[in-house]
């Protein structure tokens, strides 16, 4: 079972660059686990698309219609109290922003006491620099920006 950070999760819903190599993670293990605002994250990088001409209405709709699929069928983090302590103690310790916090938090509430037993699957560098300096295994070698 492998954590999914949303940089992650969107190239399974659009096609891009990592889009294969998502997709290959997926079928390595089907189990998505993610934070419980990462719909949000991702609702917002579709629509973001959109705006850039990326995604026409039909293509929007799809997608987020994919979305509310995927998000049916993952689990997700949802201790609050638990992410919150944590993602306060990481933007001290990492040049994160507070949802890549929030999201890094939930993924080490998922693998508590030990963050070496799960992975996480992340495209974002700096989030996966980060993870892997907390311990957290990393699936994805080809961390973009």
């Amino acid at each position: 079972m492998r954590y999914w950070d949303a940089s992650a999760l969107v190239p399974l819903l659009h096609e891009e660059a990592a889009s294969a190599s998502a997709r290959r993670h997926l079928e390595e293990d089907p189990v998505v686990v993610t934070w419980t605002l990462t719909r949000i994250e991702i609702a917002s990088a579709v629509e973001r698309l959109a705006r850039q001409g990326a995604l026409d209405t039909v293509g929007r709709r799809r997608t987020l219609a994919l979305l509310d699929r995927l998000a049916g069928s993952w689990r997700e983090a949802a201790d609050l109290a638990a992410a919150r302590a944590r993602a306060i103690a990481l933007v001290a310790r990492h040049p994160v922003r507070a949802a890549d916090a929030a999201q890094l938090a939930g993924a080490l509430v998922v693998a508590d006491p030990d963050p070496a037993s799960r992975e996480i699957v992340c495209l974002d560098r700096r989030l996966a620099e980060c993870a892997e300096r907390e311990g957290l295994g990393l699936a994805a070698s080809d961390a973009g920006g």
